[in-house]
C-alpha cells in the first residue's frame, strides 16, 4: 500500500457548526480540497438533534456530495453508564464522560448504531463509511454489536479495521488534540511534534480534530504545522482506499 494520510473531524453537529467551519475551511486549504472524513453525531448531549435540523442536513449533504466521507459518530457521545474494572479506568482517564459506547449492551448499542446510520443515511443520500465510537471507546456490547449492524468499517485509537471480518487496515496511534486541561493541551502537542518527526515511515497517517480545538490558538497552530507537515510528503485520500 502507499503512504496515505486520512484526517477527519470529529463531533460534527448542529451543536458546532461554527468550529466544524472553521476546521473544514482550515483543512481544505492544506490538504487542497476537502479530503478529510467527517464523524457525525445524532444527537449531541441530547442538546442538538440532527433530526430536527434541516439547514444542518442540507449542509451534511452538500459536503458528502463533494466527497466528505460521513462516519457514524455514537448517538448522544455521552456516556451515561455505570463501569467497573478497566472499564471505570478508561471512562475516567481517556475520556471526559464521552465514551458512550464503553459500557452499552449489545442490544442497546445495536440499536443506536442502527437509528444513526439510518438518519445519517437518509441525510446524505448514500451509504456511511463506517462507524467511529466517541472517544474512540468500545465496550464488548458495541463490538459485538458492529457486526450485527454490518458497518463497512470502524476505528479505534490504534487501528481501523472491517466488522464483518475483523481484518485490520491499518495500524498506528491516531494523532489528536486535547483541549480540556492545561497538561492535556501540552502533552497533545508534544505528541503531535514528535509524530512531525518520526511517524512520516509509517504507511497509513490519521490525524483527527475536535470543535474544542478551535478555542485554543496554541492548538490550532500545531493542527497547522502536523497537517502541513505529513501533506507534503503524502497525499490526503479515503477511508474507502484502505
Amino acid at each position: 500500500m502507499s503512504k496515505l494520510l486520512l484526517a477527519s473531524i470529529h463531533d460534527v453537529g448542529p451543536r458546532f457548526e461554527r468550529e466544524v467551519d472553521q476546521l473544514a475551511t482550515q483543512l481544505s486549504r492544506i490538504l487542497g480540497g476537502p479530503k478529510f472524513a467527517m464523524l457525525v453525531v445524532p444527537d449531541h448531549w441530547g442538546e442538538a438533534p440532527l433530526a430536527q435540523n434541516a439547514a444542518f442536513q442540507r449542509r451534511l449533504r452538500d459536503w458528502a456530495d463533494q466527497g466528505v466521507e460521513m462516519f457514524v459518530h455514537g448517538w448522544f457521545h455521552k456516556d451515561l453508564s455505570r463501569h467497573s474494572g478497566a472499564a471505570a479506568f478508561k471512562a475516567k482517564h481517556m475520556t471526559a464522560g464521552e465514551g458512550e459506547f464503553l459500557g452499552l449492551s449489545r442490544e442497546e448499542a445495536g440499536r443506536r448504531m442502527a437509528d444513526g446510520r439510518k438518519l445519517i443515511e437518509d441525510t446524505i443520500g448514500r451509504p456511511a463509511a463506517g462507524f467511529i465510537a466517541p472517544a474512540w471507546l468500545y465496550g464488548e456490547g458495541a463490538l459485538a454489536a458492529l457486526t450485527d449492524i454490518g458497518f463497512a468499517l470502524a476505528e479505534d485509537h490504534m487501528k481501523v479495521w472491517q466488522p464483518a471480518t475483523g481484518k485490520v487496515l491499518a495500524k498506528g496511534p491516531v494523532i489528536t488534540w486535547a483541549s480540556r486541561s492545561v497538561p492535556r493541551q501540552l502533552s497533545s502537542r508534544f505528541f503531535a511534534g514528535l509524530a512531525r518527526t518520526f511517524l512520516h515511515p509509517q504507511t497509513v497517517m490519521r490525524i483527527a480534530v475536535h470543535p474544542g480545538d478551535t478555542r485554543l490558538p496554541a492548538l490550532i497552530d500545531s493542527i497547522e504545522k502536523t497537517y502541513s507537515a505529513f501533506a507534503a510528503r503524502r497525499p490526503a485520500g479515503r477511508y474507502s482506499d484502505l
